[in-house]
């Protein structure tokens, strides 16, 4: 991995250039992701039955898109119960962590007879994306299911591309078992995102969509939003290391190492204040690159955004994450809860020598989707919220509303809205037949 000094220019640089990785630069696609929609919009099964043979080189009809019993069942038996033990042992985590969040509605009333309060009530419907082939991760489907099923989301249907045979991952299938999805249907890419958008004649439309997806599966999610509510729109993996001279180089590297897996635009960044320990990092990654299945993946991921920055302190380390904003943030300092209070911006912080970014991935049970390309300064990690909505609820009797009406109906009239400031004048103001 190149190494740096963490200069002002060096940092802007950085910045700049991981940018680039953000799916609102793909603006190349957007034009075939449009006809997709398009064409499902209007065609519906037929168009998704074609898109599903042109792209994932299946027939798929009616009366086989929608995953059977059976199937899944297979599925459950192909992965083997020692996986399916450990899936449950996940989703038992997750679940756990995510019935925390759950949040309940509110009423205050006041002496003059004013009520006010909010409602808060899951969607009726989620939809939940999930990759095929070499992408598919059946700790997605747990992460993505089990806060909407906390959450109290009455129906949860679930797309992802068939293989050539017409069968779905095993993994996923069996992830989905565990996790309680209602629906599965054979369907993937922008094609399956318009179907659960708007709805076809097989596939049910839906409130809300969330799951990762290839860049086409980005921009239809961008493209739909507004039709649908989306989760975000995510962009590639990556992680940050701050480390200090106390921090163990084999554990530094290997934790690099996991995120630049996934695919080539991947960051994976250490900043560090030791320059020996910028070294034996940089030693240990080669060393282990030998070992690793994805080798050439994360070659070509570390050539293209994988960094060692040197810091003057930790101040200037903390001050560049919170500029970075990265997904996961590991803090592998001699005090590493001190640094942790100083940090703005994150998806998920994990602190400490034996909290590996892998453990949030599986099976610690805070939600492993989170915000990319530094909009962790913005958005959260999925969670229930996501599926829930609220209602403002507003009650006022006639003395609470007589005391405020003169400056409702000022505000309305300064504003030009002279039928809002009527509506509140009437109820003040002589009926017909009335004295």
């Amino acid at each position: 991995m190149r190494i740096l000094e963490l200069t002002e220019e060096n940092r802007r640089n950085l910045l700049d250039h991981l940018l680039k990785r953000s799916p609102n630069n793909y603006g190349q696609y957007e034009s075939v992701v449009a006809d997709i929609i398009a064409n499902v919009r209007s065609q519906g099964d037929e168009a998704v039955f074609s898109y599903t043979k042109k792209f994932d080189h299946c027939e798929i009809t009616a009366k086989n898109v929608r995953v059977t019993e059976t199937e899944i069942e297979e599925a459950c038996r192909e992965v083997g119960g020692e996986f399916l033990k450990v899936m449950e042992k996940s989703a038992a985590n997750i679940r756990r962590f995510h019935e925390k969040q759950k949040r309940t509605g509110w009423f205050e009333t006041s002496p003059d007879g004013s009520i006010l309060g909010m409602r808060m009530l899951p969607i009726a419907s989620a939809g939940v994306y999930v990759p095929g082939g070499k992408a598919a991760y059946p700790s997605s489907v747990l992460m993505n299911v089990i806060p909407a099923k906390v959450a109290g989301v009455e129906r949860i249907v679930m797309v992802t591309p068939p293989g050539p045979d017409g069968k779905v991952n095993a993994g996923t299938l069996a992830a989905a078992s565990v996790a309680g999805v209602d629906e599965i249907y054979k369907a993937g890419g922008a094609q399956a995102i318009a179907a659960l958008a708007f709805g076809t004649e097989s596939i049910p439309k839906v409130d809300k969509i969330t799951g990762p997806g290839n860049i086409f599966v980005a921009l239809a999610k961008k493209a739909c939003f507004g039709y649908v509510s989306i989760d975000s729109i995510a962009g590639p993996s990556e992680i940050l290391v701050i480390a200090d001279e106390t921090a163990n180089p084999c554990y530094v590297a290997a934790d690099l190492l996991s995120q630049a897996e996934h695919d080539e635009l991947a960051s994976a960044i250490l900043i560090t204040t030791s320059r020996k320990l910028a070294g034996k990092v940089s030693e240990k990654i080669e060393d282990f690159l030998s070992e690793l299945s994805r080798r050439e993946i994360i070659r070509k991921s570390l050539d293209n955004y994988g960094y060692i920055l040197i810091a003057p302190d930790l101040d200037a380390a903390v001050e560049t994450a919170n500029e970075i904003a990265s997904e996961h943030l590991e803090i592998l300092t001699a005090d590493p809860f001190s640094v942790m209070t100083k940090i703005k911006n994150a998806g998920a912080i994990f602190l400490g020598e034996y909290s590996s970014e892998p453990l949030g991935d599986y099976f610690a049970g805070p939600n492993h989707v989170l915000p990319t390309n530094g909009t962790a300064r913005f958005f959260s990690p999925l969670n229930v919220d996501d599926f829930m909505k609220k209602t403002s609820l507003i009650s006022y009797s006639r003395e609470a509303l007589e005391a405020a009406h003169t400056d409702i109906e000022l505000f309305a009239e300064r504003e030009g809205l002279t039928a809002h400031a009527n509506s509140i004048r009437v109820r003040f103001e002589p009926q017909d037949g009335q004295k």
